[in-house]
């Protein structure tokens, strides 16, 4: 390859990673980190459902109410995360402030119900040493939880920075909050179907 090609090839990558929000990259492989953390729990349990029968009555005890309320919760606040995103963009500060503070109290109140949750199933005796099913079902959920906290913690510091005026500096720091609040919600559209209807 000559220099002029060599040179040309070189541009083109630059112009390319210059599109690239600071942190991406970083952001998609731990995610795909995550997604196969979440994907071996969710392999493990669905063949561990397979091999051992009788979790239909384990699982008929679950609230699929409350867990189809928390599926709305979440695909909500997908929406108004999506919201504060756009408002980076518009350069609407004050829409920034609102979509982002909805975005975290929708995020409290999935965590609300699912402390409900679990209070009604530990007051009827089950818990994560109950049996198999419970075992995956509070690990599963468990950990998904952990992972919506982290998310409400990374938001909560998005407002402090938008309420500050810092965030428009970076407001790409949106965009890599929203990927990752986005990843929470697919896990537990994952999650809800596997443990709440079946």
């Amino acid at each position: 390859m000559n220099a002029t090609a060599h040179a040309a090839v070189r541009a083109v990558n630059d112009d390319a990673f210059k599109e690239i929000a600071p942190g991406r990259i970083a952001l998609w492989w731990f995610l795909a980190s995550e997604i196969m953390v979440f994907g071996g729990f969710i392999t493990c349990y669905v063949l561990f459902r397979y091999a051992h029968g009788g979790w239909e009555d384990a699982a008929r005890h679950v609230n699929w109410r409350l867990g189809a309320l928390n599926t709305l919760v979440l695909l909500t606040s997908s929406l108004t995360m999506i919201l504060a995103h756009y408002s980076v963009k518009a350069g609407d500060r004050q829409g920034v402030k609102t979509f982002l503070g909805l975005t975290i109290a929708l995020g409290l109140t999935f965590l609300i119900i699912k402390g409900v949750e679990y209070h009604a199933e530990f007051a009827e005796g089950f818990t994560p040493l109950s049996g198999l099913f419970w075992s995956f079902y509070f690990l599963m959920t468990g950990l998904h939880g952990l992972h919506l906290l982290a998310g409400i913690v990374i938001n909560t510091s998005l407002l402090v920075m938008a309420l500050r005026g810092t965030i428009w500096a970076r407001g790409d720091r949106v965009e890599l909050g929203g990927l990752y609040w986005h990843f929470v919600d697919v896990v537990w559209i994952f999650l809800f179907p596997l443990l709440y209807l079946t």
